[in-house]
């Protein structure tokens, strides 16, 4: 006899409670992403991302690759204890890139801002002004929208400081 279809599960499927798609769903969630906006960091169609969340399609070594750098996880801790086959979890990189050049360039900045709170006035110009010019020409190369305005603030707390 055919089981019928029921919500949460899809036909042939088992709904399992360690699903990747579901932990890969979960994770979006928490980061208060669309299926849209993790398809463009992606670079697959909001489809694909449904089929991945949904278990339809278990994603290749590549794609888990750039989902636990996107959940600033390793590899095989986004698929740990998981449902995603063991044969292809064995070849996933140890190491994946966590951070965008945006955020590691913010991070400096950070940093730069503590430093200049006991520098003196004409050296914080000068460093103001430096990272005024490299955040303009980061913004410049820029695609994501979270991104963008992530420079935008950023340039903005520059130019209060260059004022105060």
């Amino acid at each position: 006899m055919v089981k019928p279809w029921e919500p949460g599960g899809w036909p042939g499927r088992p709904s399992e409670p360690n699903s990747l798609g579901r932990r890969i769903a979960a994770l979006r969630v928490d980061r208060g992403w669309t299926q849209q906006d993790l398809a463009e960091r992606l670079g697959v169609s909001r489809v694909a991302v449904s089929h991945l969340e949904t278990d339809i399609n278990s994603p290749g070594e590549r794609t888990v690759a750039l989902l636990a750098g996107l959940f600033r996880m390793e590899p095989h801790e986004l698929v740990d204890a998981t449902s995603y086959p063991v044969a292809k979890a064995d070849r996933l990189p140890v190491v994946v890139a966590r951070w965008t050049e945006v955020e590691h360039q913010l991070a400096l900045l950070d940093r730069d801002l503590l430093w200049l709170e006991s520098a003196e006035r004409p050296i914080a110009q000068r460093v103001l002004a430096a990272w005024n010019t490299t955040l303009e020409a980061l913004a410049a190369t820029l695609h994501d929208p979270a991104e963008q305005r992530m420079v935008a603030e950023a340039r903005r707390a520059i130019s209060r400081e260059r004022q105060a």
